[in-house]
């Protein structure tokens, strides 16, 4: 009987545990190292331009950053990076919402309006009553 052929079909197959990645040694969640499930992370976007929407932003600052780092060299995107990392720190009381009035102003995005402007959360919306 050849085994060495029956080893190797052995140590190259799968074992069951990692096929599903979720599921601990007994086949029960393992919570403790990967945290609680959610449903909403499980989804896949419903439309093919909602995850592009979404990663916008920050696909328009990386093309500035590349863009202003072949321009001026290294010393431009990290100076820029620093002060919107000190802008997003910037905030009102826990209980007010902030405007993020200077992250807005470095961006370039103060002098448009936009939708998020208008109906950016509870305080925005529009009530018809």
């Amino acid at each position: 009987m050849n085994t060495r052929g029956l080893r190797s079909q052995l140590k190259d197959s799968v074992p069951v545990a990692g096929l599903c990645p979720q599921a601990g040694s007994f086949g029960v969640p393992d919570t403790l190292r990967r945290g609680f499930s959610s449903v909403k992370n499980e989804l896949l976007p419903s439309h093919p331009l909602e995850l592009s929407e979404k990663n916008f932003q920050l696909n328009q600052d990386k093309m500035n950053f590349s863009t202003l780092r072949n321009i001026q060299g290294l010393h431009a995107p990290l100076k820029l990076q620093m002060e919107y990392r000190a802008a997003r720190q910037i905030q009102r009381l826990p209980f007010l919402p902030s405007s993020n009035l200077a992250l807005d102003t470095l961006r370039g995005a103060d002098e448009s309006i936009g939708f998020e402007d208008i109906l950016s959360g509870k305080e925005g919306c529009i009530n018809p009553n």
